[in-house]
């Protein structure tokens, strides 16, 4: 499970918010083998190849 949605939500923290994914993890945890964490779970490369895996599937 890669989750690269990334949410702001209130939170009590010095920010005022927090960050979440867009998996619900605990239903997500038991059928996926792996799940990073959010936020740092995904980097530039792992985002840059989705868009392009996106770009390359629309021109077909």
């Amino acid at each position: 499970m890669i989750d690269v949605g990334v949410n702001r939500v209130d939170a009590d923290t010095k920010k005022g918010y927090g960050l979440v994914g867009d998996v619900e993890f605990e239903s997500a945890k038991a059928r996926a083998d792996a799940i990073p964490p959010v936020p740092g779970g995904v980097g530039p490369v792992t985002i840059a190849m989705h868009l392009y895996n996106t770009v390359k599937a629309a021109s077909i």
